[in-house]
Formats: C-alpha cells, sequence, structure tokens
C-alpha cells in the first residue's frame, strides 16, 4: 500500500498570492485614497508646459515649430508622457521605500508577512509600476487637448504591441532605478538627488526634442545616452509621433530590456541586503 504524504508547497504558494494579493490592494486603496492630489501633482507640471509652448507662444507669434517644422506640441507629446511616468513610477518607490527603512520598525512589519523578502520587494516594484502607468494615462489627454488653434500635436500609434512594450519595460526600470536608489543613498540626501540628478535628467532626457536633433553636437548626443529617460521617450516617440525622426528601434527596446531586467535584479538584491541586515 502506498501512502501519499499531502505536500505543504500548494498551500504555501497559495498564500504568499493571497498576501502578494493584500499588499497589492492596500497600496491600491492608498492610490485611490489620495488621488486626487496625486493627479494634481502629476498634472501640474506637464500641464504648465504645453499651455506656455503649445498655447501662449503660438499666440504671440513667438514659437510653435519644433525639428522638421513639426508643431511643438507634437514634439512634447512623448516627451512630457514617458517623463512623467518615469518620474512617478521612481518616486512612488522611493519616498515611500526611504521613510519604511529609516523609520522605526515600518519595514519589519510587512517583512513579518508570510512571503519571502524578494516578494515584497516584488510587490513594491509592481506598486510602483501601476503608478507610473496612471500618471502616463493622466498626463497624455492634457498634452493632447491643450494646444493653441491650429497648433494640435499630430498623433498616432504606429504599432500598438511596441508601444505596450516601451510602457511596461519604461515603467520597471524606473521603478527598479527608484528601488535601487532608496536602498543605497542615506535618506538625508534624497531630496537632494532629486534637485540635482533627476531635473537635469529631465532636461536632457529628449523630452523637448527628439535625440536624432543632437546630431549637431555629437558629444553630447552619446553623453544623454547615460539617461534611461531618453529610451522612454525616444520609444514614446517612435510609436506616437513615426513622422518624427528617433532613435532605431533596436536600440531604445535592447537598453529598456537590459536596463528593466539589469536593474530589477540589482533593485531585489540591495533591497533583500538592506532589509535583512
Amino acid at each position: 500500500m502506498t501512502i501519499t504524504v499531502p505536500t505543504r508547497a500548494p498551500a504555501a504558494k497559495s498564500r504568499a498570492l493571497h498576501t502578494f494579493a493584500a499588499m497589492m490592494a492596500r497600496d491600491a486603496r492608498v492610490l485611490r485614497r489620495n488621488f486626487v492630489m496625486s493627479a494634481v501633482r502629476v498634472v501640474i507640471q506637464p500641464l504648465l508646459f504645453v499651455f506656455v509652448f503649445a498655447y501662449v507662444l503660438p499666440k504671440v507669434g513667438a514659437g510653435g515649430a519644433g525639428p522638421g517644422g513639426e508643431a511643438f506640441s507634437t514634439v512634447m507629446v512623448p516627451g512630457l508622457v514617458g517623463s512623467s511616468m518615469v518620474l512617478q513610477a521612481m518616486a512612488a518607490v522611493t519616498f515611500p521605500l526611504v521613510m519604511e527603512l529609516s523609520g522605526p520598525g515600518a519595514i519589519e512589519d510587512r517583512a513579518l508577512a508570510p512571503v519571502s523578502v524578494r516578494v515584497l520587494g516584488l510587490q513594491k516594484i509592481l506598486s510602483a509600476v501601476v503608478e507610473g502607468l496612471v500618471a502616463g494615462l493622466l498626463v497624455f489627454p492634457v498634452v493632447l487637448l491643450v494646444h493653441a488653434q491650429g497648433h494640435a500635436p499630430a498623433v498616432e500609434v504606429a504599432d500598438w504591441p511596441m508601444l505596450v512594450l516601451v510602457l511596461l519595460t519604461g515603467a520597471v526600470l524606473a521603478a527598479s532605478i527608484g528601488m535601487y536608489l532608496a536602498t543605497r543613498i542615506d535618506p538625508r540626501q534624497i531630496q537632494v538627488l532629486f534637485t540635482l540628478v533627476m531635473f537635469p535628467a529631465m532636461m536632457l532626457g529628449c523630452v523637448y526634442f527628439p535625440w536624432t536633433a543632437l546630431e549637431s553636437t555629437p558629444w553630447l548626443q552619446y553623453a544623454v545616452l547615460l539617461n534611461p529617460m531618453v529610451y522612454m521617450n525616444e520609444g514614446l516617440r517612435a510609436v506616437l509621433t513615426p513622422q518624427i525622426d528617433s532613435m532605431p528601434a533596436w536600440a531604445f527596446l535592447t537598453a529598456l530590456l537590459v536596463g528593466a531586467v539589469g536593474f530589477g535584479r540589482l533593485a531585489m538584491r540591495s533591497f533583500a541586503r538592506r532589509v535583512l541586515r
């Protein structure tokens, strides 16, 4: 007679999935509760940019044309959507995690959940990815609708699968970088980091001009390749405004995929080391 010993693996897996879902539901509830203020914070900067550059300047006859003769509103659409997603995904994991790691027992409470520390880190990255995607959805209609008469952006989705791939990999990359920074930077330096690093990264992240427009300045064109935001914005530019020259697809897709996997592994390893030390 064969005696079958029941395994605990299915039960443990089910418990881990239930805990993971509960943590995601908790973050979703927090996001929903603070949605109005979060939406205002995400939208206000892109709104001001498109209001000035796509509405006010064309009205006063001081601008409106971008590279290749395209309306500047068209050039800005991918950049403002992409930069908003990157900044929100990074901030969504960086600031809360810094407070949890520096606060008395805050991260230890979550670490007591019946899941591994790596699953806890994965949940934080996924939650930040969701917030980044929501930020993109909020900003897109703003940059699409706010413009002077005759200066509407010419936006057309050229490749839906590539659009989804760029959005997901870009959000994962940004969230992973945010987690890595939160576990490696002194909490007292985090505000300085966003002031001295993120602002220049946005200015030189191909938000207001395509990467190909830097051909006249080769040293700068290659220097900005160190900025992850460039690949997100160029990927969105390739699929939303294909009439504007952009970085080759193989280049931004490779950078986004390799960056998401590489920084994801670094972030998870650094997070586990920081929590368990």
